[in-house]
């Protein structure tokens, strides 16, 4: 089975995407801001709290986009938003000959947009595809929606806007920011969307970053108090940022590390291990025998997380034992019955071991 999973910054150049946003932090905010909780309300002039548009200011600088902003609904509602901004009912919008994340799903369809595919693997379809069809947009998902998803994404975007810069991008940046160099619109997107709850930061918040026009659109439409993301939630959306670099890059080396590791032996039981993007960045193990669901069982009476939270949320400290995703159990029925995947979140790879070896030698003793 080949993956192509994303590469991941090592710990050298997330400590610079830390300090750099720390840096960016200190040219908007004085000290004593800075060691409080923020302001609520609408601030006359703003219509926000006067510390959520600061760290707005923040976050485009940060990403080297002309404007930002905070939205409710955390992931879904940067990319509802992001999407509401540029296109109207009836419009077309080219994605990847995939199946669409479902919340993003469920906004292409409740607004009436048609949904034109192309292979993004298949840079020669994708080309034919923007000759032979009328867009108004392209969504293009950072993460892979399939096993062997394999493309590039600045590629993608550089051929859509070389075809017609007036084509609208927004991209999916969940799973991906902070964890690589550039995002979406650092490559030529007009938006990226992410949720700052997989970014250490509260739940319910999203991030969307781009054009300012684009921007300006949907802070219009979020006028209302209740739409604002409060001063607190803002200071909370920098801190996850602030940490979440140099922590990501850490469980990166610890997922290559458990590669190497199951792939030397050290789990009797394990057939294969190997890194995919599903959609976070994760270990996936395949046992020898069809011993899967007592593995998890036993994972979880050993200490690890049996579910997600935010997927990579602030909450999520122990690894992260469960199924394969729906994707890869759709693409082949039987690995559910012996295949797991892991995400050590913020564990070591000792940790994980010792809960594997631990779950697989009762898994053994059951059978």
């Amino acid at each position: 089975m080949n993956t192509y999973p994303l590469k991941s910054i090592g710990i050298d150049d997330a400590k610079k995407m830390q300090f750099k946003m720390i840096d960016t932090i200190t040219k908007h905010f004085n000290g004593s801001e800075v060691l409080s909780l923020g302001d609520l309300g609408v601030v006359k002039g703003l219509n926000k709290p006067s510390f959520t548009k600061k760290a707005e200011k923040v976050l485009a600088e940060f990403f080297n986009a002309e404007a930002a902003t905070l939205v409710r609904g955390a992931g879904t509602g940067a990319l509802r938003w992001g999407i509401i901004s540029f296109l109207k009912p009836g419009d077309s919008i080219l994605v990847h000959d995939a199946p669409i994340y479902p919340t993003t799903e469920v906004t292409l369809n409740t607004m009436g947009i048609k949904t034109i595919k192309a292979d993004f693997n298949n840079i020669d379809e994708v080309k034919k595809v923007l000759l032979k069809s009328k867009l108004d947009g392209a969504l293009v998902q950072y993460t892979r929606q399939k096993l062997e998803d394999s493309y590039d994404i600045g590629e993608i975007i550089t051929l859509i806007k070389q075809h017609n810069e007036n084509i609208k991008i927004i991209t999916d940046d969940n799973y991906a920011v902070m964890k690589v160099d550039k995002i979406g619109t650092q490559l030529g997107a007009d938006l990226s969307g992410f949720s700052s709850f997989k970014l250490l930061g509260p739940e319910g918040v999203g991030v969307l970053v781009g054009k300012a026009d684009l921007i300006e659109k949907v802070v219009s439409l979020n006028y209302s108090g209740g739409s604002q993301v409060q001063g607190f939630e803002a200071m909370e959306v920098l801190r996850g940022l602030a940490y979440a670099p140099v922590s990501l890059a850490i469980q990166a080396e610890v997922n290559e590390e458990l590669v190497e590791r199951l792939k030397n032996g050290e789990v009797k039981g394990v057939k294969n291990a190997f890194l995919a993007n599903a959609q976070s960045k994760v270990l996936l193990v395949e046992f020898e025998k069809e011993i899967a669901n007592i593995v998890l069982e036993e994972s979880e009476k050993l200490g690890a997380a049996p579910n997600p939270v935010g997927a990579e949320s602030k909450y999520e400290m122990v690894p992260m034992i469960y199924r394969i995703s729906g994707t890869f159990r759709k693409a082949d029925p039987t690995l559910e019955k012996r295949m797991i995947r892991i995400n050590p979140m913020r564990s070591g790879a000792d940790t994980v071991i010792r809960i594997l070896k631990e779950s697989v030698k009762t898994a053994y003793e059951i059978l």
